[in-house]
């Protein structure tokens, strides 16, 4: 179905609005629009300040802009009100002055006609600020599935969302907190570390009082009782909560009763999470921007050039000593990874190189890279023997901790060495104390683990048993601790002082954590492998970081991989996994893989990965393969996913009601697609509806010289079966694609797919190619900047063209 044309943008003047509580007109500040703006947000009206005014809209989501102006120098919160139910606490950051103006926005759900939008001086609010107007701006496109309401967190266990109770927030409310396990768990991006205060909005129409077990970032917090309400109520409770990215939780456990509905939950010095891709605690500076005296190299995406596998396709050579590139911090950071690519040897081994760290013209400290993890060579799957020519996978990552440097501090990467180094792009951030061990835990170094010591495989093995025997949490302190073997996990919890602090380090390709069964969570650490080469398939010499059946209940986050074969591989049986917060780097395969080819060949159902980040893979950055049964109901949402040497940055192969959301998918490099939908690699056939929507995919494609033949930025490939169940392809942007914008091959019909509200800008070849029978429906479909033309439809497909195309 077509989505209308937006309406315009509409400003509403708050001092035309109804003000009560010793909110005021006020005109003492320039730059208000209007007559004037509302005051009167003081400490003496905490609590009773507020205005209100009423605006029209149609149903459905909209944003509210509100101009303010907060002189006090740090940020203040005032409460958002919709119908006069409050939806949540805003934060206004400082503005420069009282005279500067600036503005906040949220997203709400309005009715059709009158709204009453209210914005009050609570009691738990910091008020002191001055308002002007607000501006409401309704969608085009439905909420992004990361929103503030609970029905877009991650749901298992039995929890789902409905709408059949009035009076809710969003799009509906979440609600079948009847059995043990069930759960919502909600990411939450907030600005500074310590306690905040968590606003849940419920119902709980049992006659009495009920009880949910609430989890910050997956530690248990407390039991939060939920009186019986005779409609929607809140309640509030504080949390400790770490600065970016954080989980809050609420789930059935033993000894709670469960049985009420929640709707939205509001947390005090939160800020909104990243419209698309993962919301990240980084900032990335490329080397191609920062000031340099080395050698630029690209825009080149020829197949086996460095260029080619540098993020944008371009990057910074050093050629040798004193050549550099001065990075200008625009935020303060104690920390550095660098992406970055050094020559191999002779034998395929590897060499080191320091990378000198400077400072205001002194030396910081060197970083020591080397070419091991890197340089595969021949046809797929790309031995480690330089005698076969045709050397690729040149990049790799090193990081460090630094010394607290503010923004404005240039960072200096010289070459103090003949060996030429190429510096692609860094990462800086502000790396927060370690983590405390957390109450009702073991501590692997009580079962003979010792940093650096050498093999603690056997102490990770009584390590875990003992904690699943007591019911406890095992707590990997700061150190690095070595696995010359891959570890089994089920019903406990493995944790880490930090992704910084806490590595769980291979050895000669071998070391993993395999799940055996539900329930396990692993949290706060590194996996860095030592795998050097992508063994050929059927022959496992090298293991997978993170791998098993996962069970029910399982939650990965905030974990950092790095050089293993694959990063995380979820086998038959698991259902209800959450994986979020995690960065995946250099692997020799799959960074992630949703999959019914190991195990027992039963589903994969409900998973969701969210909110990570994946860089150079060896395949398939992100993947479902449905091999021999369906992977259904799972998603790959607000992820970013960049360079994999090899297949697609985000890939469906077969299934039912899965999805591929916000995400922002980035520099594929050989036989590769942004997105792929494909019946490929003996998948099953696609069921139910597959849903591709609010993406942007940037530099992709590829081309396979086994086929003589390019992929385009989305492809759609119907090899093995036909695809006819529906898809939907909606709020896409497909820029600079190396060939085709949107391709449809090859043998076999494709049919029942709707492209809606879908960009493709800029083609190195045709905007849309279909090479396939069948049709399907266009509708605000545009194409510009096809160097080939906008549209080859060489098999007789049939476009159903609805309103608003162009270009094809």
């Amino acid at each position: 179905m077509a989505i209308p044309a937006a309406a315009a943008p509409v400003t509403y003047e708050l001092e035309n609005g109804t003000r009560s509580g010793g909110a005021a007109v006020e005109t003492d500040h320039p730059g208000y629009s209007g007559t004037g703006f509302i005051g009167g947000f003081t400490d003496g009206n905490k609590g009773t300040a507020a205005v209100t005014t009423t605006v029209s809209a149609s149903a459905g989501p909209a944003t509210l802009t509100l101009r303010y102006a907060n002189g006090t120098g740090t940020a203040k919160t005032l409460s958002l009100y919709v119908a006069g139910i409050r939806l949540r606490q805003i934060t206004l950051p400082a503005t420069a002055n009282w005279d500067t103006w600036g503005t906040t926005s949220e997203a709400v759900t309005l009715v059709a006609g009158s709204n009453s939008i209210s914005y009050r001086f609570d009691t738990a609010d910091s008020g002191n600020v001055n308002l002007d107007n607000v501006t409401i701006t309704e969608a085009t496109e439905p909420p992004p599935s990361g929103g503030p309401a609970l029905e877009n967190a991650f749901l298992s266990g039995g929890t789902s969302a409905a709408t059949s109770i009035a009076g809710y927030a969003g799009t509906g409310y979440v609600t079948g907190f009847t059995a043990m396990g069930a759960r919502a768990i909600r990411t939450v991006n907030v600005t500074a570390a310590g306690a905040a205060t968590a606003t849940l909005r419920y119902n709980n129409s049992t006659g009495s009082t009920k009880t949910l077990s609430t989890y910050a970032n997956g530690i248990k917090a407390g039991r939060l009782s939920l009186p019986a309400t005779s409609g929607w109520a809140t309640v509030q409770q504080s949390l400790t909560l770490r600065a970016g990215l954080n989980l809050i939780g609420y789930q059935y456990d033993s000894g709670d009763s469960g049985n009420v509905e929640l709707d939205d939950l509001a947390v005090a010095g939160s800020a909104s999470l990243a419209a698309r891709g993962a919301t990240v605690a980084y900032t990335s500076y490329e080397a191609e921007n920062a000031s340099t005296n080395g050698v630029a190299i690209g825009p080149d995406r020829t197949y086996r050039t460095v260029a080619s596998e540098s993020s944008g396709r371009r990057a910074v050579r050093l050629d040798n000593a004193r050549k550099y590139v001065d990075f200008t911090l625009t935020k303060p950071t104690n920390s550095l990874v660098v992406r970055y690519s050094i020559p191999d040897n002779a034998g395929g081994t590897g060499i080191t190189a320091p990378l000198g760290i400077y400072t205001g013209g002194s030396k910081v400290k060197d970083l020591s890279l080397t070419s091991a993890y890197s340089w595969v060579y021949g046809s797929y799957p790309f031995p480690n023997d330089p005698g076969l020519g045709g050397g690729h996978r040149f990049y790799d990552e090193a990081r460090t901790t630094l010394p607290s440097y503010p923004a404005g501090t240039v960072l200096r990467l010289q070459n103090d060495t003949s060996t030429p180094i190429t510096i692609d792009l860094i990462d800086t951030e502000v790396v927060a104390p370690a983590y405390t061990i957390p109450a009702n835990s073991v501590e692997l170094t009580a079962y003979g683990a010792v940093s650096g010591g050498g093999d603690d495989t056997a102490a990770f093995n009584s390590a875990i048993s003992a904690a699943k025997s007591a019911g406890k949490t095992l707590w990997i302190p700061a150190g690095t601790f070595d696995l010359t073997a891959r570890v089994n996990v089920d019903n406990v919890t493995i944790r880490g002082a930090g992704m910084w602090y806490s590595t769980i380090r291979g050895t000669a390709g071998r070391g993993g954590l395999f799940a055996t069964g539900s329930n396990v969570q692993l949290a706060d650490f590194t996996f860095a492998g030592d795998v050097r080469y992508r063994d050929p398939d059927g022959q496992v010499t090298t293991d997978s970081a993170i791998e098993g059946n996962f069970g029910t209940g399982s939650l990965v986050h905030n974990v950092w991989i790095e050089h293993s074969k694959t990063g995380l591989w979820a086998n038959s049986g698991t259902n209800g996994l959450y994986i979020v917060g995690v960065r995946v780097r250099d692997m020799f395969a799959d960074g992630l893989n949703l999959n019914t080819f190991s195990g027992d060949g039963s589903p994969v159902r409900n998973t969701r990965v969210d909110q990570s980040v994946f860089r150079n893979t060896g395949d398939d950055a992100m993947a479902m393969w449905s091999f021999n049964s369906a992977v259904s109901d799972c998603a790959f949402t607000f992820n970013t996913a960049a360079l994999p040497t090899l297949a697609n940055t985000a890939a469906i192969y077969g299934g039912a009601n899965n999805r591929i959301e916000d995400n922002l998918l980035s520099d594929t490099v050989y036989t590769a697609s942004g997105i792929t939908l494909s019946t490929w690699h003996s998948a099953q056939p696609f069921a139910g509806t597959t849903v591709v929507q609010r993406n942007t995919i940037t530099r992709a494609g590829g081309f396979n010289t086994d086929w003589n033949s390019s992929q385009g930025g989305l492809w759609i490939y119907a090899e093995a079966r036909e695809i006819t169940a529906p898809i939907l392809i909606k709020d896409v942007d497909i820029i600079d694609s190396t060939y085709q914008g949107i391709l449809m091959s090859w043998q076999k019909t494709v049919s029942n797919i709707t492209f809606d509200h879908v960009k493709v800008q800029n083609t190195g070849t045709y905007g849309i190619d279909l090479q396939v029978a069948g049709s399907g429906t266009f509708t605000y479909v545009t194409v510009s900047g096809a160097a080939s033309g906008g549209l080859s439809n060489t098999a007789g497909f049939t476009l159903d063209r609805g309103a608003g195309n162009s270009g094809f």
